[in-house]
C-alpha cells in the first residue's frame, strides 16, 4: 500500500504568503528580529549610524532567511506502505516511509514526520541529512494497538529549515493510508462439532446435476480434466471439446451469530466479555473457512456479511481470502447496537438450512434466552457460548450467576450444545467443550449436559 504525495513546494501549507513565512520563524529567528529592531530605535534615539547598521543587519537576517526557504521549490515525492496492512489486535506492523528527490537540485535538511493516533504510540519524526538530486532515503517505525479498530496514518510532513535555524516551514502531503486492527484470533482444535449430514461435517455432500448419466450438463474443457469425462455428443454439436459436469460439491454451511447488543454486556477494553466475544467470533471464521465451510457472520441487528449473494454465504476456494478479510474487517469496527433483543436474528435464520449454528451470547433475560432456543429449530446443530455478565464484572475466578446457569440450561433443553464461558477462559478449551457437549446432547432436544463451567482444564 502507498501513498503519493504531491511535490513539498506545492503542498497546502503554502498558502498565506508572507504571513505563513513569518509564522515559521523560530524562537532563535524571532529573537534576532526583536534585537535587530531594537537597536534600530536605539540607534535613531541616541544617533549611533554604526549601531543603526548591526540593528538592520539583526532584523534583514531571519526575513531574508524566512523568505528564501518560503520561496524554495523541492520537488520531493513520499510514499506509504505498511507490512502488513491487517494486523491483529496486540501484534506490531512495520510503516515503511520513502522519499524521493525527484528535482536536480539537492535539498537541505529534512525533518520528517508522521501523523498518527495516540493509541498506536508516538508520533515518529526523523532527520534526514542533504538528499541528492535523484536520491532516495528511506526510514521506518512501528505501531501496535490492543484495540482493534481502522486507524488513519498520514498526511506525511516535511519540515524545512534554513542554515542558520532561524526559519521553520512545515509541509505536508495530502493522502492518508489505514491500518486495520483485527480482533485477536486463536487457533482453534479440528474436532467435530456435528453429528450429522446435512449440508455440514468433516467432508462436503456431493449431488448429481441432473437425473442421471445420459441427462448430464456439459462444459467447456479445462486444464487438467480426465479424458474420460468427454462428453463426444456434446464436443460434436458445439465444436469445442466438452467434459460432463456429472457432480458439483455442495459446501458445508457455518452461520456465527454475534451478539452486539450493549445491554447484553458489561465493561470496556481488551479484557472485557465482549471483546472476548468478538475475539472468538473471529477465531471461529477462520477455523470454518479453513475447513473449507461456507461461512456467514451475523449480528443481532439482521446483518450479515459478506452480504445477501449467494444466500448470504462465502467461501468457496476462489473467494475465501476476500470473505475472510472482509468479515475481519467488520469485526474490527463492530461495537455495541442499540438494540434490545434478539428478534431480527431469528427472522433471519427463519429461512432454515443454516447448517451449522455457532452463537456468541452476552447476557440474556427469559424472554431472549426463548428466541435463542427457537434459533435450534432453524440449524442442524447449535453451539452457544453464553458470557455471563456479572461474573465477568468480578474478574478471573467468579462463579456464574444463577440467572445465567438457568439461562444455560434453558438453551441445553432446547437441543443447544451451550457452555457458560467464564472470565478470561482460553477459547481453544471451549471449543473442545462445545465437542463434548455436542455428543453428549446428541442430534436430538436432550437436558442436562452438566455444568461445564470447570472442565477441560479450565478448574
Amino acid at each position: 500500500m502507498t501513498a503519493g504525495g504531491r511535490p513539498a513546494g506545492q503542498a497546502e501549507s503554502e498558502k498565506g504568503g508572507v504571513r505563513t513565512a513569518l509564522a515559521g520563524l523560530t524562537t532563535r529567528g524571532r529573537s534576532f528580529l526583536a534585537a535587530g529592531v531594537a537597536a534600530a530605535i536605539c540607534a535613531y534615539v541616541l544617533g549611533q549610524s554604526d549601531l543603526l547598521r548591526v540593528g538592520l543587519l539583526l532584523a534583514v537576517l531571519p526575513l531574508v532567511c524566512a523568505t528564501v526557504l518560503f520561496r524554495t521549490r523541492y520537488r520531493v515525492a513520499g510514499s506509504r506502505r505498511l507490512s502488513p496492512a491487517r494486523v491483529p489486535a496486540g501484534s506490531e506492523a512495520r510503516v515503511h516511509l520513502r522519499m524521493d528527490n525527484v528535482s536536480r537540485l539537492p535539498t537541505g535538511l529534512l525533518m520528517l514526520q508522521d501523523r498518527v493516533p495516540y493509541v498506536l504510540g508516538p508520533r515518529p519524526r526523523f532527520v534526514l541529512d542533504r538528499v541528492e538530486a535523484g536520491g532516495r532515503r528511506e526510514v521506518s517505525y512501528r505501531v501496535r494497538s490492543d484495540l482493534r479498530g481502522r486507524y488513519p496514518l498520514g498526511p506525511l510532513q516535511l519540515r524545512l529549515t534554513d542554515p542558520f535555524g532561524m526559519c521553520e516551514l512545515t509541509r505536508s502531503f495530502s493522502t492518508y493510508d489505514t491500518l486495520t486492527v483485527i480482533p485477536r484470533v486463536e487457533a482453534l482444535p479440528p474436532v467435530r462439532l456435528t453429528g450429522e449430514a446435512k449440508g455440514y461435517g468433516d467432508g462436503r455432500n456431493r449431488s448429481l446435476a441432473l437425473a442421471g448419466e445420459d441427462d448430464v450438463i456439459p462444459r467447456g474443457y479445462r486444464h487438467g480434466d480426465d479424458l474420460r469425462r468427454v462428453h463426444w455428443r456434446s464436443t460434436a454439436r458445439y465444436g469445442e471439446l466438452m467434459v460432463r459436469r456429472e457432480e458439483q460439491p455442495q459446501r458445508a454451511r457455518c452461520t456465527v451469530l454475534l451478539d452486539t447488543r450493549g445491554a447484553g454486556f458489561r465493561g470496556a477494553g481488551p479484557d472485557s466479555a465482549f471483546e472476548w466475544a468478538v475475539s472468538g467470533t473471529a477465531s471461529t471464521l477462520v477455523h470454518m473457512l479453513e475447513r473449507g465451510f461456507s461461512v456467514r457472520l451475523l449480528t443481532d441487528t439482521g446483518a450479515s456479511v459478506p452480504g445477501e449473494g449467494s444466500d448470504g454465504f462465502a467461501g468457496a476456494s476462489q473467494e475465501s481470502a476476500d470473505a475472510a478479510g472482509l468479515m475481519m474487517d467488520t469485526l474490527a469496527v463492530v461495537d455495541h447496537s442499540d438494540g434490545a433483543g434478539l428478534s431480527r436474528a431469528y427472522d433471519v435464520l427463519r429461512g432454515g438450512n443454516e447448517g451449522l449454528l455457532v452463537a456468541f451470547l452476552g447476557d440474556l433475560d427469559e424472554e431472549q434466552a426463548a428466541v435463542v432456543a427457537k434459533m435450534r429449530r432453524r440449524s442442524g446443530a447449535a453451539v452457544a457460548f453464553v458470557l455471563d455478565g456479572a461474573a465477568w464484572a468480578q474478574g478471573p475466578g467468579a462463579l456464574p450467576s444463577g440467572a445465567g446457569e438457568a439461562r444455560v440450561q434453558m438453551l441445553r433443553e432446547a437441543g443447544w450444545a451451550a457452555l457458560m464461558v467464564p472470565p478470561g477462559a482460553g477459547f481453544a478449551d471451549l471449543w473442545r467443550q462445545a465437542d463434548h457437549a455436542r455428543a453428549a446432547a446428541g442430534p436430538a432436544p436432550a437436558a442436562g449436559a452438566g455444568n461445564l463451567w470447570s472442565m477441560g482444564g479450565l478448574s
